[in-house]
């Protein structure tokens, strides 16, 4: 294809190109399953498989449990709690992988005939993963089988400490682990260093580990012939939880992941489980969600309650049965989400100031005195998205020990960095996956941290950020950023970390107008050649060079813009707008 846009440093400063050849949708030819086609094409899938990612099934991609380390060990003891009806506990983390992870077994077992209970830390008192004080408590109040999930891979002490008071646990987790593990009756984690053919799976949150659980308890349980000519649950009713919990934790959208969150897209549309349809309503949407949503509307509700001091609302919301107990646990997640933006807008604020000074490091590591620590895993990742590296925040407390959230970028593992500072005695505590980590920090090994990441991580960071570059999808006109093109795009999802949502490039055009709306966005109507207009919106760009170049851009000068394609369904009828990454002079 003929090449008709080459962009090697945009308003931004940053060349464009494309992810594959050059899609030219102006060209009147060019149909709607080509795109499709190119846009799958583009994010890595084999064209023997395309049929397979158009429309990814849990059948296509599901593989059999039994090839991950102790599942048929953690499936064959938690089928024997099922039969003699044991006290089992679900001890999960505070955040939405955690609580979904932990619902998703609970939902399972009450299918099953066994009442489970759940236990979520403080997070503020107690801080992440289980401790020894709390197993031991546990039992005390008669749990014989504890079920940790998305935390516990790290949890040495606390472990042992179970094993000597002689309860058994169960570790469901994808975190980062070390050579050695902790004591447990079974760990169930793709990321073990000793998985074989799990280790493909790596990218599964901790509620989509929960789920090969899930198939692996039943297929056991029916085994014994526990279900005597009944049918046994339908686990694909869950796949709601399991969508907002792989898409909310970011994990990468390849493989099973993708028909996690296809297929639970679909279920969640059905409005089933009585918790997510209060909170559906309580995010005042007035369609199915989309993946989208889930990242950006429900996700940070489920979240807002453990950072600010209510860890298991996000579990009593999507287990309960009844639906005024969901509408009230729904409006509070909901406030709580409000005073989240408030208590993130001061410590953003803070960590801005700051990373100024850091933004020649290979990671931007910030700390400050009396931050909130519930909302610093979100200001890491403005940061990072700021800055283009991996980013780390940490809020210190009284006692000088601070408390990090870190988010990384493409290509660098700022997981087994934060596992490295741990073994090498800078932490006190941390872990974490490629994209995410978490850490405990005494406040005089801050220096000593930021320098080890920085020789560890900069060689890869600047690999990353020299191999960086705007990915573009496809070339239209304006007029051509129609509803109808924006439905087509979505055929190629679901979209996500590890299968970007499509950028187009609309122009040239010429701005009507602009102007600055809500808290520095850039609101901007747009012409074509031929006179067709579109809206776009630059978010929190009003002090950046786009935002810059849009607001005084003078009338003659024409633009190209890149962005993604999104539907505005506010108005009576829906229209498409273009959310705007980049701008380019076009003369």
């Amino acid at each position: 294809m003929t090449n008709v846009l080459n962009i090697t440093s945009s308003i931004l400063g940053q060349p464009w190109r494309w992810r594959a050849l050059e899609t030219d949708t102006r060209d009147p030819g060019f149909a709607p399953d080509d795109l499709v086609t190119q846009l799958l094409l583009a994010r890595g899938c084999p064209r023997e498989e395309l049929e397979a990612h158009r429309s990814p099934s849990i059948r296509g991609f599901m593989p059999d449990p039994s090839i991950f380390r102790d599942m048929d060990k953690a499936a064959d003891r938690l089928a024997d709690a099922v039969q003699s009806g044991e006290a089992v506990t679900i001890f999960g983390d505070y955040d939405v992988d955690g609580a979904t992870s932990a619902a998703l077994m609970i939902l399972l077992l009450r299918d099953l005939g066994l009442e489970a209970k759940a236990y979520i830390p403080d997070r503020l008192m107690e801080g992440y993963g289980p401790s020894g004080e709390a197993l031991v408590r546990l039992k005390s109040e008669g749990a014989s089988l504890i079920v940790t999930v998305d935390c516990g891979a790290q949890a040495f002490e606390a472990l042992e400490q179970a094993r000597v008071a002689g309860v058994d646990v169960i570790v469901v987790d994808h975190h980062k682990c070390a050579l050695a593990l902790p004591h447990a009756h079974a760990l169930v984690n793709p990321n073990r260093l000793d998985e074989t053919e799990g280790a493909a799976h790596g990218h599964l949150a901790a509620v989509g580990v929960a789920f090969l659980l899930g198939a692996a308890l039943i297929r056991t349980l029916k085994g014994r012939g526990y279900f005597d000519g009944r049918e046994p649950p339908r686990l694909l009713d869950l796949l709601d939880i399991v969508a907002l919990g792989t898409v909310a934790d970011v994990a990468q959208l390849k493989g099973l992941n993708r028909a996690f969150v296809a297929q639970g897209l679909k279920v969640m549309a059905q409005r089933r489980n009585i918790g997510l349809n209060a909170l559906i309503s309580a995010s005042r949407l007035t369609r199915a969600p989309t993946a989208t949503d889930l990242g950006f509307a429900l996700g940070p509700r489920i979240n807002a309650g453990g950072r600010v001091g209510k860890s298991d609302l996000g579990v009593r919301l999507l287990t309960t049965r009844d639906p005024q107990e969901a509408a009230d646990i729904a409006a509070e997640l909901d406030r709580l989400n409000e005073e989240r933006r408030a208590i993130e807008a001061l410590v953003q604020e803070g960590a801005e100031a700051m990373a100024l000074t850091k933004s020649n490091h290979a990671v931007i590591v910030v700390a400050g005195h009396g931050w909130h620590p519930g909302v610093i895993g979100i200001v890491a990742g403005r940061l990072k998205e700021k800055y283009g590296r991996p980013a780390i925040v940490i809020a210190i407390d009284e006692h000088g020990v601070g408390k990090g959230s870190g988010r990384s970028i493409s290509g660098v593992d700022l997981g087994a960095a934060v596992l490295s500072a741990k073994d090498s005695g800078l932490l006190v505590a941390g872990g974490g996956h490629a994209m995410a980590a978490g850490l405990t920090i005494d406040a005089d090994q801050l220096d000593a941290f930021a320098a080890f990441l920085d020789s560890r991580l900069a060689e890869g960071v600047a690999r990353s950020i020299g191999d960086r570059a705007l990915l573009l999808d496809a070339l239209l006109a304006p007029g051509g950023i129609t509803p109808a093109l924006v439905e087509a795009m979505d055929l190629g999802g679901p979209y996500g970390m590890g299968w970007p949502q499509p950028r187009v490039v609309a122009g040239p055009v010429r701005i009507i107008k602009a102007d600055i709306v809500g808290n520095g966005h850039v609101r901007a109507v747009v012409a074509g050649d031929d006179g067709r207009t579109i809206k776009t919106v630059a978010f929190r760009q009003a002090d950046t060079a786009l935002g810059m170049a849009l607001l005084g851009a003078p009338p003659h000068r024409k633009l190209w813009l890149a962005g993604r394609a999104r539907i505005d369904d506010w108005g009576a009828k829906p229209a498409a707008e273009l959310h705007l990454d980049d701008a380019a002079w076009a003369e």
